[in-house]
């Protein structure tokens, strides 16, 4: 077959990390999105344009999609100018967007009828892990589809793990969305605690990350909320959409996440009320220093 060819939607943060990194490893990469201007980064690094999802899906061995919210994967898979159109028997295509469990099975039934495998592969590793190529990839769907895209995830994550059918790898990282609800939350109290408490928060920050206080959130956003920076490596706005997916999903496994649903209001207040949903996660912080 060649150099396989990728196809890929959504050049935000994340995708334009992850087709950066692809291009890197001397994939063919064809891009789309909704506005052209926002793929310039990865057309001017060798990806080429495709004006529509159809003809993305006619041209490439493989298609990935990474949007926004689950509307948005579905915008892209379905209608006369979408991926399932274009879409041919023994195809490969992949939504690597943190969408609902239940999307990405019906994803996988309708490209059944076609003789085109979906699966469901959402990220965690933020904007550092896509620039990087070390994101944690969470897979559901076809085994041997997931077997056959090794070299593809070879070149953007450091961790792959294959959880079963189709919706497991979203359920997977409702999963991993619940814990990051978690530090996020941790992370920012401690702040506030610290800062009224007169500690230096610097100082803070390098010894609570050499013991057991250490996490993911505390290592890569505290430092951006000492130095003032609250651009998004990951929006708040898609935080948020995530929590209400997980509560969703909670509700139909008749569990209560009180810390979740916790999480969530506090992201409502932050994206609803005081109109940050394009900032960071990390801009949590703002709802008590408001003056910064």
């Amino acid at each position: 077959m060649g150099v396989m060819k990728i196809g890929f939607i959504g050049t935000g943060v994340m995708g334009t990390g992850v087709i950066t990194n692809l291009l890197k490893a001397g994939f063919s990469v064809e891009v789309y999105n909704r506005t052209k201007a926002h793929a310039q980064t990865v057309l001017n690094l060798g990806a080429q344009w495709v004006d529509e999802p159809k003809k993305l899906a006619e041209q490439n061995d493989l298609v990935i999609t990474m949007v926004g919210y689950p509307d948005d994967v579905k915008a892209q898979y379905y209608g006369e100018h979408g991926l399932f159109a274009g879409a041919w028997d023994g195809q490969i295509l992949m939504d690597m967007t943190t969408s609902t469990p239940t999307l990405a099975q019906e994803l996988a039934q309708a490209g059944l009828k076609q003789g085109v495998i979906v699966l469901d592969a959402p990220v965690s590793g933020g904007d550092v892990g896509a620039r990087e190529g070390t994101l944690t990839v969470m897979v559901g769907g076809d085994e041997a589809a997931y077997i056959s895209l090794k070299p593809v995830f070879d070149a953007m994550a450091s961790r792959v793990n294959r959880f079963g059918t189709a919706g497991m790898g979203q359920h997977a990282k409702m999963a991993n969305q619940i814990m990051i609800a978690g530090t996020m939350l941790g992370m920012t109290e401690t702040l506030v605690y610290a800062r009224e408490a007169g500690l230096d928060l610097s100082d803070v920050l390098t010894t609570l990350n050499a013991g057991s206080a250490q996490n993911w959130s505390l290592e890569n956003y505290g430092p951006r909320i000492l130095a003032d920076d609250f651009k998004p490596g990951f929006y708040a706005k898609h935080l948020l959409k995530d929590l209400r997916i997980a509560l969703i999903e909670a509700d139909k496994l008749h569990i209560n996440l009180p810390m979740t649903k916790l999480a969530k209001q506090l992201y409502e207040q932050l994206v609803d009320e005081v109109d940050l949903e394009d900032a960071g996660t990390q801009a949590l912080i703002k709802l008590w220093w408001m003056q910064s």
